[in-house]
C-alpha cells in the first residue's frame, strides 16, 4: 500500500471505505480548517459552528460507510455540499429567513485570506485589498449572499462549484453575487470606501 500522505483526498476516502481509519484521520486534518472557517463565517457563532462541523463529519462518515461517495468528484466539494445542507437545516430550525443576527465578537479577524485563497500571484495583491474591505461589510448581507461571496472570494470557487455546493442553478448563484456586489457597493459608497470587484 502506498504512503497515505501522498494520496489525494478522493483516494483517502476510498481507503477509509475499505477500512483504513488512518486514511480518515488524514482526510479530516486536511479539510477541517477550510470547512470550519466556512461554517463559522456563515453562522457567526463558535458553538453553533462546532456543532455543525461535528454533524457534518458524522454525515460524511455515514455516507462514506453507506457507499454514497464516488471518487469521480472532488472530496472537498462533496464535504462542503454536506456542510451547506447541515447549515440550511439549522437555519430552517431557527426560522431564520434572510438576515442573520451577527455576534458582536465576530469581526472576521479569525479568517486569514492567505490560508483560504488559492489564486494566481498576479491577482493576489488586488484581491487582498478588496477582501480587506469586503470583510468589514459582509456581516450585513443576507446569508445566501454572504455565502456566495465567501465561496467565490475567500475560497476561490467557480460559480459552477458554488451552484453545485449550494444546490441551486448557476444563474441563482450569479444573481446572489450580483445582489451582494450591489449591496456591498452601496455600503462602500455610504462609508466612503473604495471598493472594486472585478
Amino acid at each position: 500500500m502506498s504512503n497515505l500522505s501522498q494520496m489525494t483526498d478522493e483516494e483517502l476516502a476510498m481507503q477509509y471505505v475499505q477500512g483504513n481509519n488512518k486514511a480518515f484521520d488524514l482526510l479530516l486534518s486536511r479539510n477541517q480548517s477550510k470547512l470550519f472557517s466556512y461554517i463559522l463565517f456563515v453562522v457567526h457563532d463558535q458553538d453553533v459552528a462546532n456543532d455543525i462541523f461535528q454533524e457534518t463529519f458524522v454525515k460524511v462518515v455515514m455516507k462514506l460507510q453507506q457507499g454514497r461517495y464516488t471518487p469521480s468528484g472532488k472530496f472537498g466539494a462533496w464535504v462542503m455540499r454536506i456542510a451547506h445542507n447541515v447549515i440550511m437545516d439549522w437555519y430552517r430550525d431557527q426560522r431564520i429567513d434572510r438576515m442573520v443576527e451577527v455576534a458582536k465578537d465576530n469581526d472576521l479577524s479569525n479568517i486569514s485570506s492567505h490560508e483560504v485563497l488559492q489564486d494566481s500571484i498576479e491577482s493576489d495583491f488586488v484581491r487582498l485589498q478588496v477582501l480587506s474591505d469586503v470583510k468589514k461589510m459582509m456581516n450585513n448581507l443576507p446569508a445566501p449572499q454572504r455565502e456566495v461571496v465567501y465561496m467565490r472570494f475567500f475560497q476561490g470557487m467557480s460559480f459552477k462549484e458554488i451552484a453545485e455546493t449550494t444546490e441551486v442553478s448557476i444563474n441563482t448563484s450569479l444573481g446572489r453575487m450580483r445582489y451582494a456586489i450591489l449591496n456591498l457597493r452601496r455600503m462602500a459608497k455610504a462609508h466612503n470606501i473604495a471598493l472594486q470587484i472585478a
